[in-house]
């Protein structure tokens, strides 16, 4: 069963949440989504409101869904699901069905953006900013660890505007 909770009131370390635990990032609709791992990304306030950040390369498939819609979601799920997110990382949509391979069920929020009920925490983002990275101003070293083929990310602020909790 999915309850709204507070944003404001999340307890989870977000370094863990994130980086150990990773999320997807979703975008479209019901009947067409597309679902990506992602590991970078960040939680806080900007503009007075819970906020989310995320990252996406160019040539992600996921990427011109979230261009497209006004929201996208990030979900988060339990040990258990660690293979699937695994795939959805590691395969693009355009070569496999990642949300029908992962057995996944896609629900929708309030303003239609999907999310899979799998998961245990899903944030709903409004995307307010949208902004490709620029080159000149990431040090070499990042460059050359994170980026061999310059193909840099697009940085993506979210405003959490919905979060909804699995008892």
């Amino acid at each position: 069963m999915w309850r709204n909770v507070d944003p404001r009131d999340l307890t989870e370390n977000v370094f863990s949440l994130i980086g150990d635990r990773w999320m997807l990032i979703t975008a479209g609709t019901a009947e067409e989504c597309r679902t990506m791992t992602a590991s970078w990304g960040g939680l806080g306030v900007i503009w007075g409101t819970p906020a989310a950040t995320c990252y996406i390369r160019p040539q992600r498939y996921t990427k011109e869904l979230v261009d497209r819609e006004d929201h996208f979601t990030l979900a988060f799920f339990g040990e258990g699901h660690r293979e699937q997110l695994a795939l959805c990382g590691s395969r693009s949509g355009r070569d496999v069905d990642k949300v029908k391979v992962c057995a996944f069920t896609v629900k929708t929020a309030a303003c239609g953006a999907p999310y899979f009920d799998e998961a245990e925490l899903v944030l709903v983002c409004r995307k307010r900013f949208a902004q490709p990275m620029d080159p000149a101003l990431i040090p070499d070293e990042v460059k050359e660890r994170w980026y061999p083929e310059r193909d840099y990310h697009t940085l993506y602020i979210g405003e959490i505007v919905e979060a909804l909790r699995k008892d």
